[in-house]
C-alpha cells in the first residue's frame, strides 16, 4: 500500500468513526433506557451493541475505501454518495430513537437506512465486488435493527413521542 492509499484509509476510517461518534453520542443513555423498555424475546442484550457495531463500521470503512481506490472519487461519485448519506441516516437513527424517543421516526428513518445500504451495496458492488460484500454483515444488521425498532416502538408505546 503507498502513502496516498494508505491516506485514503485513514480517512475513509475517520469519516465514519465521525458518523459512529455523532450517533453513539446520542446513544449515552441508551444502556438503561434499552433495558427499561419491554423487548422482543428475540433482542439482543445491550453489550452486544458496542462489538456488532465496531465490527461493522470497520468493515464500512474498508468498502468504501476499496470503491475510492478503485475508482477515486469523481470517478465513484454516486457510490461514494450513497455512502455519505446512509452515513448520516445511520447517525441518525441514535438521536430519533434514544435521545429524542421519537419512535415513529425512528422507524421510518431506519426502513429508509435499509433501502439506502442495499443501494450503497449494489453500487459498491459494481465497483469492486469485495467492497459489496463487506457492506452485507451491515445489511442484515440493519434489517434485523429495523424489526427490532419496529417491535420495540410497538409494545412501548408510552416510552415514545
Amino acid at each position: 500500500m503507498n502513502r496516498k492509499q494508505f491516506i485514503g484509509l485513514v480517512v475513509s476510517l475517520a469519516v465514519t468513526s465521525l458518523a459512529a461518534a455523532v450517533g453513539s453520542r446520542a446513544s449515552m443513555g441508551a444502556p438503561e433506557f434499552y433495558a427499561s423498555l419491554v423487548r422482543p424475546d428475540w433482542a439482543p442484550p445491550s453489550w452486544l451493541f458496542g462489538p456488532a457495531w465496531t465490527i461493522l463500521y470497520a468493515l464500512m470503512a474498508v468498502a468504501a475505501w476499496l470503491v475510492w481506490r478503485e475508482r477515486g472519487v469523481q470517478g465513484a461519485r454516486v457510490p461514494l454518495g450513497l455512502y455519505a448519506a446512509q452515513l448520516v441516516l445511520n447517525a441518525l437513527w441514535s438521536w430519533l430513537f434514544f435521545a429524542w424517543r421519537l419512535g415513529g421516526l425512528a422507524q421510518v428513518e431506519v426502513i429508509t437506512l435499509l433501502v439506502l445500504i442495499a443501494a450503497t451495496l449494489v453500487a459498491f458492488w459494481r465497483v469492486k465486488p469485495l467492497a459489496g460484500a463487506f457492506l452485507l454483515p451491515y445489511l442484515l444488521w440493519v434489517a434485523y435493527a429495523a424489526a427490532l425498532t419496529v417491535s420495540i416502538v410497538g409494545m412501548n408505546p408510552g416510552a415514545f413521542s
